[in-house]
């Protein structure tokens, strides 16, 4: 399977820049300096898009612009134009249900109650992309909004670069060797603080 577009899951402006429901974006930035070959920042279809070449096609990486609820509205924008089918998606976001440090790779499946995917999936009519989840945990007695919308905490910030740089090559391997190659190298991978 050739894989030809890349979302990373985030809300624009500064305020949410550093936030945990920004894993996504974080992602793509760290997946653009991993990949060969120049990528051209673009502006269009609801979202910044950076394009590129890669094993003889075009490959986008996508950030939309419109707010993590309406996220599926700038998807289906630039795959409609580019004509890019769901299974030729990977979608990249932060999910409270794995803890700080894990990441799962996925063929397909249901919205896992967050936001941004669910709009994926209704904008385009289908769940059938490639998932690569960002664990941020949960928090007891802090509500849902309020953590992933909150900042990383300092340990957590510390490892965020090098959470980002496994992220990086996790996505790689699926856009080169296909979802299940990246589901067996990196469905077990956990994230250790060495400074603990």
């Amino acid at each position: 399977m050739n894989y030809k577009l890349v979302v990373g899951l985030g809300n624009p402006g500064k305020e949410y820049e550093s936030t945990r429901h920004n894993a996504g974006f974080m992602a793509v930035d760290a997946l653009i300096e991993k990949l060969p070959g120049a990528f051209q920042e673009n502006n269009g279809h609801s979202g910044i898009y950076w394009k590129g070449r890669s094993r003889g096609g075009n490959i986008f990486l996508l950030k939309p612009m419109t707010f993590m609820n309406l996220s599926g509205k700038s998807v289906s924008k630039l795959m409609k134009t580019h004509k890019i089918q769901p299974n030729e998606v990977l979608l990249v976001f932060d999910d409270l249900d794995l803890p700080f440090g894990k990441i799962r790779i996925k063929n397909g499946g249901g919205t896992g109650g967050h936001n941004g995917v669910e709009s994926v999936i209704n904008e385009i009519g289908s769940p059938n992309f490639a998932r690569l989840r960002i664990g941020i945990g949960k928090r007891v007695g802090k509500g849902q909004a309020d953590h992933v919308l909150g900042g990383f905490d300092s340990e957590e910030s510390a490892m965020i670069p090098k959470l980002m740089n496994v992220v990086s090559h996790a996505a790689k391997l699926v856009l080169y060797r296909g979802a299940k190659a990246a589901m067996n190298q990196y469905n077990g991978f956990e994230l250790i603080d060495e400074n603990q």
